[in-house]
């Protein structure tokens, strides 16, 4: 494939210009994140690149017949079917095969075939399906599924029934399995956990094709870009290299940019010194007109703003709640369908002015466990106590999209607010809203825009206890920046919940790990708990330490190294007697469909259209049997190696 490109770009809405000079090259190898603040127009990039707009200026030149996946921040109307076949309709072009695959089976039964003809078609059909890894297409469809956070359970349910968090998962896996050429994510992380952020880290970072994404999440963007677009002062700049590398480059060159600036500064201020003193003087009237005019040509340098990288904040006191703000004994909460509670067990104590992070899979009970927490929720068994004199506010993930959108922004910053001795002007300025923007509307922000000034609204609130749910969706990496600004001053307590690493290690005094119908206490920020390890596929999960036996005594070091070095070995022998019967399951199913398609090619049967239906039918079930063994079997292979 050719590389995409895009150069001179412009865009402007009525008096708003979001860029003049953009471009963008993406081409096979290239992971490029693409980072700048709230509405300076990554969106409207992005959807100059696949074609959804048009530039008022510039050109956009796509490859011929190469394939463009996009994933928007939100979607339209949800499609039928199932997610599974959601997933596997994005394989494309053996989508249509397999497709064409079921046609011609059906076709094979019919009286009035030229059934000669159609085995032929459904021989050659079948043979390109299955060079093009067609059997193995529902074993990677589920594969992808796991990874960000599917049961084998929802693999069946309809996508109209699932939240618009689970329809963008679905959408994403839908992209993972068609692979196209080059695929472009805006915000591919909002809607997961750590578990499936991890997952989608390591599967990007080996992306074989052209990849383009806009993310806030610093560690997704180390682990996945080798370049970094800024979309910055109406231009693109392009760094080499992640994260860490892009802030390196962008702070030396604001400091050229600066140091040059400041000497074009002095230089000008000389020059204009010689006029003003030889202005009047007939013999140096052709000195200063040369100087003058070298002032008109001149182009200025304007050194980049570093304002929305410093806000400072200083929130007041907030009223003195008991040392213990809350706390749970033995909690159990939120029994489900099947009889299993959602949390059981759980025993923590939140303390006055700590900052604690809850992490776990989507559907784990994070948000369960915080309405228990806050006492939205009594306790099946076991205690739940909120401290004296605690007072909350909380953010949720779409208050953003609840703001009156005919107010401004101040207006909405300071309903029902006491100022007190504060200028709250100035601290909606330290949330990103500076002098005039905090006299726009709120439909005229942009989404991001608002989900600061929401946060700003909740942490503004006099109380002591302040919960974030995901406040990091839709924020631009500066906004980000002002929001770890602002909880590492708030003098309150906070309970987050978010899957932006960065943010937690930054800010949170420890972690409350709710997994496996469990919430796990964790003093300061465990990098296990925070990175999980990727799930695996169920057939390869480790031995469980109930299969190892009970643990030897300590003190007994040759004992403990027996005891290892025996549990190495069953675990090896369970490992390779695995990997024998995935190879004899896979030998026996290819065997079958051998025999099935060899019985297929006889023309006599097709005197009984019955009986070619059956064979048809048992035919692509065991092929499709075989190529899911094989794919266990190889991972089977490199995980015993």
């Amino acid at each position: 494939m050719t590389a995409l490109t895009a150069s001179g770009l412009a865009k402007s809405y009525g008096q708003r210009r979001l860029f003049a000079d953009a471009s963008v090259q993406l081409s096979p190898g290239l992971r490029v994140a693409l980072v700048g603040g709230n509405g300076t127009g990554k969106t409207t990039l992005l959807e100059l690149l696949i074609g959804m707009d048009d530039p008022d200026q510039g050109v956009v030149v796509r490859p011929k017949g190469a394939e463009i996946g996009y994933l928007p921040q939100e979607l339209g109307d949800s499609p039928d079917g199932t997610v599974i076949e959601q997933v596997i309709s994005g394989a494309g072009a053996l989508a249509r095969l397999g497709e064409q695959l079921a046609d011609l089976e059906k076709r094979l039964g019919g009286l009035d075939e030229d059934h000669d003809a159609v085995l032929a078609e459904f021989g050659e059909t079948q043979a390109n399906f299955e060079q093009l890894g067609g059997y193995a297409l529902e074993a990677e469809a589920a594969k992808v599924l796991a990874g960000l956070g599917f049961s084998p359970a929802d693999s069946h349910r309809p996508v109209r029934e699932m939240s618009g968090g689970w329809r963008m998962r679905v959408a994403l896996a839908r992209l993972m399995v068609s692979q196209p050429d080059v695929l472009i994510l805006d915000e591919p992380t909002n809607h997961l956990d750590v578990d499936s952020t991890a997952w989608l880290e390591q599967r990007l970072a080996t992306w074989p094709g052209a990849l383009l994404f806009v993310s806030h999440d610093r560690d997704f963007i180390d682990a996945v870009a080798n370049r970094v677009v800024e979309l910055a002062e109406g231009t693109t700049l392009t760094y080499a290299g992640g994260f860490a590398e892009f802030v390196v480059a962008r702070e030396e060159r604001l400091a050229r940019i600066e140091a040059a600036a400041a000497r074009q500064a002095r230089e000008v201020a000389r020059v204009e010194r010689f006029v003003e003193r030889f202005r009047y003087k007939a013999t140096k009237a052709r000195q200063v007109q040369s100087r003058v005019k070298t002032l008109e040509k001149l182009n200025r340098i304007a050194a980049p703003s570093r304002a929305d990288l410093a806000a400072r904040f200083a929130f007041p006191e907030p009223p003195r709640s008991s040392r213990v703000v809350a706390e749970l004994t033995d909690a159990t909460v939120g029994y489900s369908l099947d009889a299993q509670p959602v949390v059981s067990g759980a025993t923590l104590a939140v303390e006055r002015g700590q900052t604690v992070a809850l992490v776990g899979p989507n559907g784990a009970g994070k948000t369960t466990l915080l309405r228990l927490i806050l006492g939205d929720l009594e306790p099946d068994q076991g205690l739940s106590r909120l401290g004296a004199n605690v007072k909350v506010a909380a953010f949720h993930q779409h208050q953003a999209d609840e703001l009156d959108g005919s107010k401004r922004a101040i207006e909405v910053f300071a309903a029902g607010i006491d100022p007190g001795r504060r200028n709250l002007r100035t601290v909606l300025g330290a949330f990103g809203f500076p002098g005039d923007a905090a006299d726009r509307r709120v439909s005229e922000l942009s989404g991001g825009e608002r989900t600061r000034l929401a946060l700003a609204r909740t942490m503004i609130e006099p109380v002591n206890l302040i919960v974030l749910d995901e406040p990091t969706n839709h924020l631009d990496l500066p906004s980000c920046d002002v929001l770890e600004d602002a909880l590492s001053a708030y003098p309150g307590t906070v309970l987050l919940v978010t899957h932006d690493r960065h943010l937690i290690r930054s800010v949170a005094d420890a972690l409350i790990e709710v997994r496996n119908g469990r919430a796990v206490w964790h003093h300061g920020v465990d990098e296990a708990v925070l990175t999980p390890s990727p799930p695996e596929l169920p057939a390869l999960a480790a031995a469980s330490p109930a299969d190892n036996g009970p643990e030897p005594r300590p003190g007994n070091a040759r004992s403990q190294r027996r005891r290892a070095n025996a549990q190495q070995r069953q675990s090896t022998s369970k490992q390779q007697k695995q990997l024998a019967r995935l190879e004899r399951d896979y030998e026996a199913a290819r065997a079958e469909a051998d025999d099935l398609l060899r019985r297929l090619s006889d023309p006599e049967i097709y005197d009984r259209p019955e009986e070619v239906h059956a064979l048809a039918t048992a035919h692509e079930a065991a092929a499709q049997r075989a190529a899911a063994l094989l794919t266990r079997w190889e991972t089977a292979v490199d995980a015993l190696e």
